[in-house]
């Protein structure tokens, strides 16, 4: 089963990572990816840089970030391949874990729904 993890942050209060948690993340990363449970993750850029595209009433609007009415966003998300909600939860905690006790963060944990390898549209 496939787990999105997404971590939130407080985008107004954040700071950026050390070279050391970078070393650190690089080096968990490379080992979850190696034995299989790490699909894919990345950091996602400043809201100042993101559009919000909305649907409402069959109409289209968008919206350029950053979008101050908003306290906490998804800084990043990781896709691991599990067993179980219960290992997809660890391995989310690993995550967290590496960052140390200087951080405020918290993970969303949800299983993801739908085909293995993506949707598969057509025109």
């Amino acid at each position: 089963m496939r787990y999105l993890s997404m971590i939130r942050i407080d985008e107004k209060n954040s700071r950026a990572p050390s070279e050391q948690l970078m070393a650190d993340m690089g080096k968990l990363i490379e080992e979850m990816t190696r034995n299989g449970v790490l699909i894919n993750t990345a950091g996602l850029r400043p809201t100042a840089e993101g559009v919000r595209v909305r649907l409402r009433g069959g109409k289209l609007s968008t919206t350029d970030g950053p979008f101050t009415e908003t306290k906490e966003v998804i800084g990043g998300y990781a896709v691991f391949e599990a067993k179980s909600k219960a290992e997809a939860i660890e391995l989310t905690k690993r995550f967290l874990r590496v960052h140390g006790d200087g951080w405020d963060l918290e993970c969303e944990v949800r299983q993801l729904d739908g085909p293995e390898f993506g949707c598969q549209a057509t025109r």
